[in-house]
């Protein structure tokens, strides 16, 4: 008896204290640039944006570092979900760590929105009520690019992949749209993450004549191709250099002398319009940076969840999903977004081109935003996707 009036204390207490959110992210590897401190810059402008307290207290905010590593990533999400109180982990980036996290985030009935992991198993097969991916998905880069540059008369791709998770899913989901839509892929290089040495496997996918040349990889490795590529004079003729991912950060590393004419897919460009200048410019105040579509994303998913909170006077996982789940997205970020019962938050995407340096303005204009992609399009039907929560 005295054991379950403690629980039911412990319970009880939990529920009455403040909104606590962790941002679980990559402050020291690859991906920092990324997410890292811009990622929790963005989580304090939305606490900022949302009032600074819910449910009569300051919400509070926790950042940790995974360091890239799954295990690392899982062990702090379950101590903060288990001794810290912590209510949301926003972020994540890395497919690996990210999927693991959301493993413990389904054990332990916690929320998790993802900005960076972009496995497409994690709103399919690994789909759960209590993670939320926001950001991108492997059908949605792909989708973008691939797509896109099949309308615009390309036949036939080569990729360049690296040998882990989201990777392999590019490439994957990528070859299936371009045989759907009656292209070819002429063959694949892989390489291991963080390979320094690019010329291999660019001079292969030079030399088998590809339409496209679609580097299928993350920071560092697609900024390592990018520039090597410009080498062997890549992307400046009738082949095209395409980034099935890349971010605004990677593109101002490699600079536009040799990233000129990539072309990319990306859910957020800070230049896009008066709305999402005006909070780029606020975000660039307090990183010294323009926002990668991360960061924005972990913006965007930040405020939906804390305004869901002040909505429904609670923040119980199950109830506030639902107030999530049941109202459209509209910030910055996502215009009239929807946030679907397998936790993918669905909103437009946008096909740019890394500009030419006589194009560029300023330092951070780096893109000709070439199409914008409708969310329906972009990203993959939920019937078909495999998530078990969904009724097929």
């Amino acid at each position: 008896m005295a054991g379950m009036l403690a629980t039911a204390g412990r319970r009880a207490r939990a529920a009455n204290a403040a909104v606590k959110i962790g941002v679980l992210t990559d402050m020291t590897h690859a991906s920092a640039d990324m997410s890292g401190p811009g990622s929790l810059a963005a989580a304090q402008l939305a606490v900022a944006d949302a009032g600074g307290s819910a449910l009569g207290q300051p919400i509070e905010l926790i950042s940790a570092d995974h360091q890239m590593k799954p295990d690392i990533g899982s062990g702090i999400a379950g101590e903060w979900y288990d001794t810290q109180n912590v209510d949301l982990i926003a972020d994540v980036p890395f497919s690996a760590v990210g999927l693991a996290v959301q493993g413990v985030s389904r054990l332990k009935k916690k929320l998790m929105i993802t900005s960076g992991t972009g496995a497409d198993d994690f709103t399919g097969k690994l789909c759960s009520p209590y993670s939320m991916q926001w950001t991108f998905d492997s059908t949605g880069l792909a989708n973008g690019t691939a797509a896109t540059l099949l309308n615009r008369g390309a036949k036939t791709f080569y990729f360049i992949t690296p040998d882990y998770a989201f990777g392999h899913s590019l490439e994957k989901v990528g070859t299936a749209l371009i045989n759907a839509r009656g292209g070819q892929v002429l063959g694949h290089s892989v390489f291991p993450f963080n390979t320094p040495d690019m010329s291999s496997f660019l001079l292969a996918a030079q030399a088998s004549g590809a339409d496209v040349i679609a580097i299928a990889a993350g920071p560092p490795d697609n900024i390592s191709c990018v520039k090597q590529a410009a080498s062997f004079g890549i992307g400046r003729g009738k082949q095209k250099l395409a980034a099935f991912l890349a971010f605004i950060n990677d593109i101002h590393a490699i600079g536009l002398q040799q990233a000129q004419g990539l072309v990319l897919t990306t859910s957020f460009y800070w230049d896009l319009d008066d709305q999402t200048r005006a909070w780029s410019q606020r975000f660039f105040k307090v990183n010294g940076k323009m926002p990668s579509m991360t960061q924005a994303g972990v913006y965007s998913g930040v405020l939906h969840y804390l305004k869901a909170v002040q909505a429904i006077g609670s923040k119980d996982p199950d109830q506030v999903a639902a107030k999530m789940r049941a109202t459209p997205i509209n910030d910055m970020f996502a215009r009239g977004g929807v946030l679907r019962p397998d936790g993918l938050m669905v909103h437009d995407m946008l096909l740019v081109q890394a500009k030419a340096p006589a194009e560029s303005k300023s330092e951070w204009d780096l893109y000709n935003v070439l199409d914008r992609i409708p969310g329906a399009s972009a990203f993959p039907d939920m019937a078909t996707a495999g998530c078990p929560l969904v009724a097929h």
